[in-house]
């Protein structure tokens, strides 16, 4: 196997990275006419991530600092906890504009029996001993709108039962704004009749 064949081989292991993609940026890395300088520091970035980022012990999302910069921030609202899946989770509710400030906690994944995931693989201990630490009084579950998410937003749903004191709020779900109704998807637009609102 040749150097370019290990690349691509290596680069389609990449998640949403597929054979033709894995290609088109081989050749672009070794097209690339005088900038040596950019595979370098793309390199160096690849094989030294895992030293410089890690879980944030407080809430699981990733980070050069610990605590991370959003736990360790007083000006976020401390009675608000934004449940996620995964660590990019975070970013992506941040970057939504929504303007939410405040705190969150990464689960690891989702409760899912057909790959082996039940819930003592993830971190609901270390949720339940932040919710007892904590000054929580609002669990937003912001879990997958999927079979797995659901069964997973369930579950905290019951675990919290015995902590009146905290409302839990599910993300809404339904209808894509700027959508046309023929182009949704059968369950998302049962959904959102189901789960509909008086005006």
């Amino acid at each position: 196997m040749t150097s370019l064949d290990t690349l691509i081989s290596m680069l389609a292991k990449l998640p949403g990275v597929g054979p033709k993609s894995a290609q088109r940026i081989a050749y672009h890395l070794i097209g690339q006419k005088s900038d040596q300088a950019f595979n370098k520091m793309l390199g160096e970035s690849i094989a030294t991530i895992k030293e410089k980022v890690f879980p944030c012990p407080v809430c699981g999302q990733f980070t050069e600092t610990s605590p991370c910069e959003i736990c360790s921030d007083p000006t976020r609202d401390q009675s608000q906890l934004c449940i996620v899946e995964q660590p990019q989770d975070v970013t992506t509710i941040l970057n939504s504009g929504a303007g939410y400030r405040g705190l969150f906690f990464v689960l690891g994944g989702a409760i899912s029996p057909l790959d082996g995931i039940g819930p003592e693989d993830l971190h609901f201990g270390k949720l339940m001993k932040r919710i007892a630490e904590g000054h929580i009084k609002e669990v937003i579950l912001a879990t997958n709108p999927t079979d797995e998410g659901e069964t997973t937003a369930l579950y905290i749903g019951r675990l919290l039962k015995d902590h009146p004191e905290i409302t839990v709020t599910r993300l809404a779900r339904g209808l894509p704004y700027g959508g046309d109704i023929e182009y949704v998807d059968r369950n998302t637009l049962a959904r959102s009749l189901e789960r509909r609102i008086k005006l």
